[in-house]
């Protein structure tokens, strides 16, 4: 299935408009990414570990829109925009939200 977050698809014609679809995930980070992140930022320097839930929120929000949009009988998702929040307790947790449009292209 194609993702795109342009709203349309070089070459090809969107035959229908099936819908607006979403792929949520709230993803925990645990106290020893915690501890060694905050060592980063004394020293300075990435936070694989914090990158690592990053990319894993946003795989899991973007296949379970996927995955919706495939149930609509979609063959693409166009517009697609990611947001990312922190929730819960002092921001302990990661939500990821995947939304755009369901289509049918030729």
């Amino acid at each position: 299935m194609l993702i795109t977050t342009t709203n349309t698809v070089e070459g090809k014609k969107i035959v229908k408009y099936v819908g607006l679809v979403t792929g949520e995930t709230i993803i925990g980070a645990n106290i020893f990414k915690d501890l060694f992140a905050g060592i980063r930022d004394i020293v300075g320097g990435r936070s694989g570990s914090y990158e690592q839930v990053l990319r894993e929120g946003k795989n899991t929000a973007i296949n379970e829109m996927q995955q919706y949009a495939a149930a609509l009988g979609a063959n693409a998702v166009i517009g697609v925009d990611l947001d990312y929040e922190t929730v819960g307790s002092g921001g302990s947790m990661l939500m990821v939200a995947a939304s755009g449009t369901a289509v049918i292209i030729e």
